[in-house]
């Protein structure tokens, strides 16, 4: 049992003004976190207890499946060479020197590291499979810390990765973390899903994120009511209704018309009389490909077309790319590149390299477009358009792929679903994902398989942010007065709030009641302050704490009123039946037994 006049909880009446989210105002106000620098927090007492219980629900569900290890934050950048990733991380990563004049980082993630210990001490088949955790600090540059907790610079991360002798193993060290995860969240109290996703910088085949729905996340997910389909739109897709193509024009070839000043999709829909959906669209990018070892960073030029009414999802187009990062083409690589000025791009005439980011333009078209005809598109000269342009017959390309945001309302791509996707923001709270070779290849770690041949293990990584836990969790169950935190994960399960402590009789009622409820088991804060019944309502209320048991004039009758946060709701229950009463609440499906 706590006493609340002997904590540190120092509630806030008001958010500072640059607090956006929920989540972010309320942790600030209810004493949770402190602000040190951008993307930068101090965790205070309340903050601290809910972290704390996060973490041990992580750790007793990783240990059903894993071993727990604790690897060096502080990196030598001999250890990422390897893999690419000492360029390829950017800006992102933090680098500095020691006195020696050594190069070293914060790790953002262990994958090297991890592999490391795999290629120095795994030797045989009959060591694997492995699966090693942590749960540790990790370090990323973000270049636009905000919404305190879910955009920051240090952060607490559980990181896992199985070595697997062959993808069947894999596979079954992808489910297991994908049940644990299921596990975690569900213990945790979230209203989760799951749905597929980018790997992005770490590489790999299959990749899954766990995703809250929140309108403070500022990731996208695609799905379907009908059939359960769900996708982040860096993944997502969806099957495109069938579009009437454009009659030809004279003889069907490609037409020079003028269009003066008609750059833009909508003017040029609009002087044709077609759908933007008959119109081609390009957007000119710089695709950087990070070299390694010897081999040096180098930019190419890429042209990207889709339909009109389309939008280039650059995490798609990156990976089909196998870029490291893109940037919109300037004028004069325009010019460079394309001989024409923006507005009136289009793909005939041009010639596109052999490969993806080999020298030349690299030429991409989105799958949308490869069997359309008689479209219109920029005829890469100022204040002209082409009609009659057919795919194929009239432009080539480098390499066709899905390149599109899907939009909500489309068709869902499920098979046999007549479902339309629905896309929501959402927070991500955790991500798994198959890495295949990337790290055991490029690092050299190497088994005897069991004819004492040398075989490369397969690898998975997978992710927790434990703040963004927290985070979601306030942002999935707050008000005007505060939050309601699941009990699993709130710093006190109950807070015990005596009305008036000038009154001995509701002091030693208050006070035995604590104490019952804490040899019950129970996380129990004893709000003794000297402070009127309503700042003790409203603190309560803000911190997040799930049932509050008021002491007041009820007692006299032997009766207690238990307030549920969530809900808001005040019943009446005899003193008696308190710790029964609670505990049915706290540990609904727990045999008394057990309970607390």
């Amino acid at each position: 049992m706590h006493r609340w006049s002997k904590l540190f909880i120092p509630t806030l009446r008001e958010a500072p003004s640059d607090a956006e989210v929920a989540s972010h105002k309320f942790l600030l106000r209810a004493g949770y976190i402190r602000q040190l620098g951008a993307g930068i927090y101090n965790y205070l007492f309340l903050g601290q207890r809910s972290l704390n219980k996060i973490i041990a629900i992580i750790r007793e569900e990783m240990d059903s499946i894993g071993q727990e290890f604790l690897l060096s934050a502080l990196n030598p950048r001999e250890a990422w060479e390897p893999s690419g990733r000492w360029n390829g991380m950017g800006d992102n990563m933090f680098r500095l020197k020691d006195r020696k004049g050594a190069e070293l980082c914060l790790a953002m993630t262990h994958e090297e590291i991890m592999t490391e210990i795999a290629r120095k001490e795994l030797r045989s088949y009959k060591q694997l499979p492995q699966i090693w955790y942590q749960i540790q600090t990790k370090f990323r540059d973000e270049p636009r810390p905000k919404s305190g907790l879910l955009r920051v610079r240090q952060f607490t991360m559980k990181d896992s990765y199985s070595f697997d002798l062959d993808a069947a193993g894999l596979d079954k060290s992808f489910d297991l973390h994908d049940a644990v995860y299921r596990r975690i969240f569900t213990r945790c109290g979230l209203s989760f899903v799951a749905v597929d996703a980018d790997s992005g910088a770490m590489g790999g085949s299959q990749s899954q994120e766990f995703m809250v729905y929140t309108d403070a996340g500022e990731d996208l997910i695609a799905s379907c009511p009908a059939c359960g389909y769900a996708a982040n739109v860096e993944k997502a897709t969806s099957r495109l209704d069938p579009i009437i193509e454009m009659e030809p024009t004279g003889d069907g070839m490609p037409e020079l018309v003028y269009t003066p000043g008609m750059g833009a999709i909508a003017d040029v829909a609009k002087f044709f009389q077609i759908s933007p959906a008959s119109d081609i669209k390009c957007v000119a990018y710089m695709a950087l490909r990070r070299g390694s070892g010897k081999v040096v960073d180098s930019w190419h030029g890429v042209a990207a077309f889709l339909r009109g009414d389309h939008q280039v999802n650059e995490t798609k187009l990156t990976g089909l790319l196998g870029a490291t990062e893109l940037r919109p083409m300037v004028n004069e690589e325009l010019e460079a590149f394309l001989h024409a000025p923006a507005g009136f791009l289009g793909p005939v005439g041009l010639a596109p390299a052999k490969q993806a980011l080999a020298d030349g333009l690299t030429v991409v078209v989105d799958h949308s477009l490869t069997a359309r005809k008689n479209m219109v598109a920029g005829a890469n000269k100022l204040d002209y358009h082409l009609r009659n342009v057919t795919a194929g017959r009239d432009f080539q390309w480098t390499i066709a792929g899905d390149i599109r945001t899907v939009l909500e309302g489309e068709s869902c791509p499920t098979e046999n679903c007549t479902g339309k996707l629905v896309v929501g923001k959402a927070v991500e709270i955790g991500h798994i994902f198959k890495l295949g070779y990337k790290y055991t290849q490029s690092m050299g770690a190497t088994v005897l398989d069991p004819n004492g041949k040398e075989i490369t293990p397969i690898m998975g990584s997978y992710g927790i942010g434990v703040e963004r836990i927290l985070t979601a969790a306030i942002e999935q169950s707050h008000d005007q007065n505060g939050f309601a935190l699941p009990a699993s994960i709130a710093p006190f399960q109950v807070v015990v709030t005596i009305t008036n402590t000038s009154d001995p009789a509701l002091m030693a009622a208050g006070e035995s009641l604590a104490a019952e409820l804490d040899r019950a088991g129970f996380d129990v804060l004893l709000d003794d302050r000297d402070e009127r019944a309503g700042v003790k309502f409203k603190d309560a209320e803000l911190i997040g704490i799930p049932f509050r048991i008021t002491v007041g004039k009820k007692i006299s009758e032997q009766q207690i009123e238990l307030f549920t946060r969530s809900t808001s709701t005040t019943t009446t229950v005899a003193l008696a039946d308190a710790v029964s009463t609670l505990r049915s609440l706290v540990f609904p499906n727990t045999p008394v037994s057990q309970a607390g």
